[in-house]
């Protein structure tokens, strides 16, 4: 069975802002000429990692709701230079819009339960959801009509 992971993404405003934020860190390896890994950073490392790569995903959570989530691909361990051991969470940089769902704001990362994850917002299955801007949604789920 597979577990997710939920973090705030703290510094965007949107999903928009988190995909150019992904956009400009590929193009600025790609002109440093060095590979591209998309990857977050945290100080813990996940006791259940096993359950979470290549099955789960990492849930942002954007402006008090959970918005999007992008596949985890590998979770890595090591000591930065300050000698603080952090984690890298290899993610897949295709962001993947969620049905938005209210979490209040707290520290680090939580795991998530496949039964508590939002669905995926996608064009075949949500319709007319999908090309909705994010700014719409966020209202309408506010008001409880998503």
């Amino acid at each position: 069975m597979s577990l997710n992971l939920l973090k705030l993404c703290v510094g965007c405003d949107s999903i928009a802002d988190l995909e150019e934020w992904i956009a400009a860190r590929r193009a600025e390896a790609t002109r440093l000429g060095r590979p591209h890994e998309q990857a977050h950073i945290t100080r813990m490392v996940p006791k259940r990692g096993d359950e979470i790569v290549g099955a789960g995903s990492l849930y942002w959570v954007i402006r008090g709701q959970i918005a999007c989530r992008q596949p985890v691909l590998a979770i890595r361990p090591f000591t930065d230079a300050d000698g603080v051991g952090r984690c890298r969470l290899v993610l897949d940089p295709e962001v993947t819009p969620v049905e938005p769902r209210p979490c209040r704001a707290f520290q680090g990362w939580r795991y998530l339960a496949p039964k508590d994850a939002p669905r995926d917002i996608s064009r075949h299955a949500a319709g007319d959801l999908a090309a909705m801007p994010e700014t719409m949604r966020r209202e309408l789920a506010a008001l409880g009509l998503l």
